[in-house]
């Protein structure tokens, strides 16, 4: 495989130091003038004119506002968008398109190397003393030996136990044939539903 020699000299510093990638970062988008929904639809109608998006996120948050994240299926593709849309005029606005720092989620899931993020400190849940001499009970998700740690009574031997008449059929009421049942039902209907008699203003 051939070495990838420096970037050509006419791209600017910040694009020539973010490796190409499938996932294009855009930026200088209208915020205020259009919803989200209806950004994303424009955003993928003008992009998908180059090849296959496989996302576009665009969030109205404070820290997204006016920049969104194109993933295309491969680099050309995306290389291609870039070099044709970067300045495009899109609601009034100049577009400035780069590669995305880092791949996409979808893209992680495609090659097989996705990974959840590791659990945030807030997932962790501690215990004070506080806590534990009021409820009294083991954290949530903890296995029944630590209840018993706690002092929590385990669950008695035999508690759980299967209902013998619930199979039998001879335990269940009669049933009923089905004549029987469309009758009432039609019954029921003549009552409730009665015709409308008709007026006729023309008299």
């Amino acid at each position: 495989m051939a070495s990838r020699g420096a970037p050509p000299a006419g791209l600017p510093a910040k694009v020539a130091s973010v490796p190409p990638n499938q996932t294009l970062y855009v930026t200088n988008l209208p915020s205020s003038k259009i919803q989200k929904d209806d950004l994303r639809t424009a955003l993928y109608m003008l992009f998908a004119t180059h090849g296959p998006v496989l996302d576009v996120v665009a969030l109205k948050t404070t820290k997204m506002r006016g920049q969104a994240h194109i993933v295309y299926r491969d680099v050309h593709t995306a290389t291609q968008a870039l070099r044709t849309l970067d300045g495009f005029e899109f609601f009034g606005r100049e577009m400035k398109i780069s590669y995305a720092k880092s791949k996409s989620n979808i893209v992680s899931k495609l090659d097989g190397t996705f990974r959840l993020p590791a659990t945030s400190s807030a997932a962790q849940v501690e215990v004070t003393d506080l806590q534990q001499s009021i409820f009294g009970g083991p954290v949530t998700g903890q296995p029944a030996a630590a209840a018993a740690a706690h002092g929590l009574p385990s669950k008695p031997a035999g508690a759980d136990h299967v209902m013998t008449d619930a199979g039998a059929p001879e335990g269940r009421g009669p049933k009923r044939p089905r004549e029987e049942e469309e009758a009432e039902g039609q019954s029921e209907e003549s009552d409730s539903d009665v015709a409308m008699e008709e007026d006729s203003d023309d008299e």
